[in-house]
């Protein structure tokens, strides 16, 4: 159980009972009150990626806060998640990019399949047709591991090339990651 003596109404939910926080104030206060940082950055992820909140709503709630704990990695967090960056190992990718001097990704970019869903690409460079996928555990299944190669050929039928990373490897590999995305960039064009 957390406490806080600073509570606006405009952090309240107007209707209903108990009272209750609405959904960004309750995020920042779960970021603040999470035991590390990166507990911290998986829950706003989190919270984009369920449409939970939008792009400036962390912000409003951390700027009626002044002495909000993890402020600066809350704000920084937010700002990526709403461009895109949808769980902690998207944004370890984004680090890891941005640390190498590569070009920044669109993220998220919208695709329809053949039959006219919307799909997500994680990372996609645009420019050169070279798209990312960041694959966690649910990637295992057989059905979703089928759905990922048939999305996988359509891009490569299309002329574009997909890296898949295992989200593990983002972290425990990072060196092998630039180097496999950066040849990838390379060999499509990319004049770095």
């Amino acid at each position: 159980m957390h406490r806080t003596v600073t509570l606006t109404d405009r952090d309240v939910l107007a209707v209903g009972q108990p009272r209750r926080t609405l959904p960004a104030r309750s995020i920042v206060d779960a970021a603040q009150w999470a035991s590390g940082d990166q507990e911290a950055r998986a829950i706003i992820a989190a919270a984009f990626q369920q449409r939970l909140v939008a792009a400036d709503d962390l912000h409003q709630v951390v700027n009626r806060l002044p002495r909000a704990h993890r402020r600066q990695l809350i704000l920084a967090t937010a700002a990526d998640a709403a461009g895109g960056s949808h769980s902690l190992a998207e944004l370890d990718f984004l680090g890891l990019i941005r640390r190498a001097g590569l070009p920044e990704p669109t993220r998220q970019k919208v695709r329809h399949d053949s039959a006219g869903r919307r799909r997500y690409l994680d990372a996609c460079f645009e420019q050169w047709g070279v798209h990312i996928e960041i694959d966690g555990g649910q990637h295992l299944d057989p059905r979703a591991w089928w759905a990922d190669m048939r999305r996988q050929n359509a891009l490569w039928v299309d002329g574009d090339r997909l890296l898949r990373f295992p989200a593990w490897a983002i972290r425990a590999k990072p060196d092998e990651i630039i180097t496999q995305l950066r040849a990838a960039l390379q060999a499509a064009g990319w004049p770095g």
